[in-house]
């Protein structure tokens, strides 16, 4: 296994589960690149024009609570999960009646499992979002990790269970998945001949705010996910442009000046910590899985972009039972082969 971030342990504690023997190598460390930021926000697309991805997604959420639980137990420390839903502004009439029939919709898209809800924004106090029509959507299949402590949670499991994690530089042996995010993309680029991917920077912030058990919002173009620890995180910036892709600058600020302006509770909460790194963005904008096109034995789980820990759970079932069963699950459009 190749890449210590959250595909690749994710995949390395599901195979080692289930009895394989497995070696994760990075030669940065645990969580290192991007599943180290700070956001941690595992959310859905609308219930809507479903599709494999949404139904993968969806999957993958309904997993994650099982899926992080065992970690949480097996490795004894705090991962930070939580399914603590998200509120969104509803902007007018035609939004108000959209969000209706997206609530209908999911009564039959997420199976009973999780309500999408119109409700009034008083009933969230001044932590609802601003919202020109009075009205919010409260869905309650979001949930929260918090990216640090679960990754440091993710890798005592995993050696609790047997698995090894070298930190440099050691040759394959058997078969390999290489989980390597943004290096990957430019790898499987250099050597399919074409350009599947490319690193997409970002940047967020965390501020001061103990609300651990409220649900994260999305408004103005800001998501806010409180986490556990008395933290709020704030994100997060898109930019394909860049010279340094871990610098920090005013872009942040701009996220943070909307954010509060979105969500009144967020008024006066200091910012203690910023964060800039690289997500790897497939060209189709889909997680990339399976084979590795004319490498026998070897395999691909990259492009999360934005969802990766969102779908971490499903990609982790979804590769296991690819590699060690020969199980072939991989949905529509998410193959390595689809990006060229």
């Amino acid at each position: 296994m190749r890449g210590a971030g959250i595909f690749g342990l994710a995949c390395a504690w599901e195979m080692q589960r289930r009895g394989a023997k497995i070696r994760v190598i990075d030669t940065k460390g645990v969580f290192s690149g991007c599943s180290g930021g700070i956001v941690g926000a595992l959310a859905p697309h609308v219930p809507e024009r479903w599709n494999p991805k949404k139904q993968f997604q969806f999957e993958a959420l309904i997993r994650a609570e099982s899926f992080w639980a065992d970690i949480a137990a097996a490795s004894g420390m705090e991962t930070g999960y939580a399914r603590t839903g998200r509120l969104q502004p509803i902007l007018d009439e035609e939004g108000l009646t959209r969000a209706r029939e997206r609530g209908e919709e999911a009564k039959t898209l997420w199976q009973g499992k999780a309500d999408w809800n119109v409700v009034r924004a008083e009933e969230f106090g001044d932590w609802a979002p601003a919202s020109p029509s009075g009205w919010l959507i409260h869905e309650t299949l979001s949930a929260r990790l918090h990216p640090r402590q679960a990754g440091s949670a993710l890798a005592a499991a995993f050696e609790a269970a047997g698995g090894e994690i070298l930190i440099g530089e050691a040759e394959n042996e058997g078969r390999t998945l290489w989980a390597t995010g943004a290096a990957g993309l430019a790898d499987l680029s250099e050597d399919l001949g074409k350009k599947v991917g490319a690193p997409i920077k970002g940047q967020a912030a965390l501020l001061k705010l103990d609300n651990p058990d409220a649900p994260q919002y999305l408004a103005e173009s800001t998501h806010g996910i409180p986490h556990y620890d008395g933290t709020l995180a704030i994100g997060s910036t898109t930019e394909r442009e860049y010279d340094d892709p871990f610098s920090i600058d005013a872009q942040i600020d701009e996220v943070v000046a909307r954010a509060k302006l979105a969500c009144p509770a967020l008024a006066d909460a200091p910012v203690i910590d910023r964060w800039a790194g690289l997500r790897p963005r497939s060209r189709t904008r889909a997680p990339m899985l399976g084979p590795w096109p004319g490498r026998e034995g070897q395999f691909v789980a990259n492009g999360g972009f934005k969802i990766g820990f969102g779908i971490s759970a499903m990609v982790a079932k979804t590769m296991a039972d690819l590699i060690l069963d020969g199980g072939d699950q991989i949905p529509e459009r998410f193959r390595v082969e689809d990006n060229l």
